[in-house]
């Protein structure tokens, strides 16, 4: 196996992958968080290691 081959592989495992994801949730930009949530009002959700008790 070449390099070539195994990055072809690789690239096509990956965009099938991408494809796959697209074609089980097509992406919705309305429904998307922001990409940078400065000053939206949105407080963060999920946990976080490092978050001290209140």
């Amino acid at each position: 196996m070449t390099r070539r081959f195994t990055a072809g592989i690789a690239v096509l495992a990956v965009a099938g992958l991408i494809g796959w994801d697209l074609k089980a949730s097509p992406p919705n930009p309305y429904a998307a968080p922001p990409i940078l949530a400065i000053g939206s009002g949105l407080s963060a959700a999920g946990g976080f290691c490092g978050a001290l008790p209140n």
